[in-house]
């Protein structure tokens, strides 16, 4: 069924029926309303202008001017309230740029950079808590050796003293993974056989892993042995004996003193084998001090003269 159109005498009468409101209906609307109806507009249809990309200084000296503000909130904080854990939050988001930095220092250690990103926030904490602003420094100053003191105690502390390949160093993580996996599914520590049927590789392959993982830490040698209560590697390894040099000693003297004459004998056995001093010696063979001095001399002479001839 189709509609009629509506003849031109329909439309007039209908606009006669419904009149548009009055321009004193219009008005009636604030003026505030309209302003703000027209920005919002306005808005909608603009066009932002591009930003220029900031540069690397910009965005530290922005940075810096955000530290300085947050750390002049920080002061004023309780610590423990909720507003100084976000004040702190955010100083640790703004300074992050700073670990990084000090981070990549270390790219050769061949380290994830995660890890030692993670590490050297450690460090950026610890000199967020312990800053005074009142010092007159500025905070990267302040904070850079901290976080790098803390990146370097990680690598003396944790990082293998010896190199292994990193496709071992990364199998070394999944066996270590698989290892922690079965311990909790069987309530033991796994095989060898267990560890590589899990990860799909051979045994061989896991025990050159284990291998490699124990060369991430040097043992102390003041450190206690585990197990059977002896004291540390340092109190157990020997250390030089004098005596034991002294009985050398002496072997090779005796074995030349008997080319001296007797008298020069018994002062060499009173000086260095009773320890007496020259002033006792010569006390107790009646002469004096000087031909102790004469006699020691010439004794060793020939003893030198001797030795080279032996040699």
């Amino acid at each position: 069924m189709t509609v009629p159109a509506r003849t031109a005498s329909e439309e007039t009468s209908a606009s006669e029926e419904n009149p548009p409101p009055p321009r004193e209906a219009q008005r009636e609307i604030p003026r505030e309303t309209r302003r703000e109806a027209r920005q919002e507009a306005q808005q909608e249809t603009r066009q932002e202008p591009p930003r220029e990309p900031q540069t690397r200084e910009s965005r530290g000296a922005d940075a810096r001017a955000l530290t300085q503000v947050l750390f002049k909130k920080f002061a004023t904080l309780e610590p423990g309230t909720p507003e100084h854990a976000r004040v702190r939050a955010a100083l640790i988001e703004a300074n992050l740029p700073l670990v990084r930095y000090a981070a990549a220092r270390f790219r050769s250690r061949n380290e994830p950079m995660e890890d030692v990103v993670q590490v050297g926030t450690i460090g950026l904490i610890n000199a967020i808590d312990r800053f005074d602003p009142d010092r007159g420094v500025q905070f990267p100053t302040f904070a850079m050796p901290t976080v790098v003191g803390e990146i370097k105690r990680y690598f003396r502390d944790n990082v293998r003293t010896v190199h292994v390949p990193r496709r071992l160093h990364e199998l070394w993580v999944q066996v270590n993974g698989a290892t922690e996996d079965l311990t909790v599914l069987h309530g033991r520590s796994p095989t060898t056989a267990e560890i590589a049927e899990r990860l799909r590789i051979g045994e061989d392959e896991v025990l050159a892993c284990i291998e490699a993982g124990r060369s991430y830490h040097a043992t102390s040698l003041e450190a206690a042995q585990e197990g059977d209560g002896l004291p540390g590697l340092l109190d157990r390894i020997g250390y030089e004996d004098p005596a034991l040099a002294g009985v050398e000693h002496r072997d090779l003297v005796r074995h030349l003193l008997v080319q001296l004459p007797e008298r020069e004998q018994r002062i060499l056995l009173l000086r260095y084998y009773s320890n007496l001093t020259q002033s006792q010696i010569s006390a107790e063979l009646g002469v004096s001090q000087m031909h102790v001095s004469r006699l020691l001399s010439r004794s060793f002479a020939r003893l030198r003269s001797a030795n080279r001839i032996d040699a």
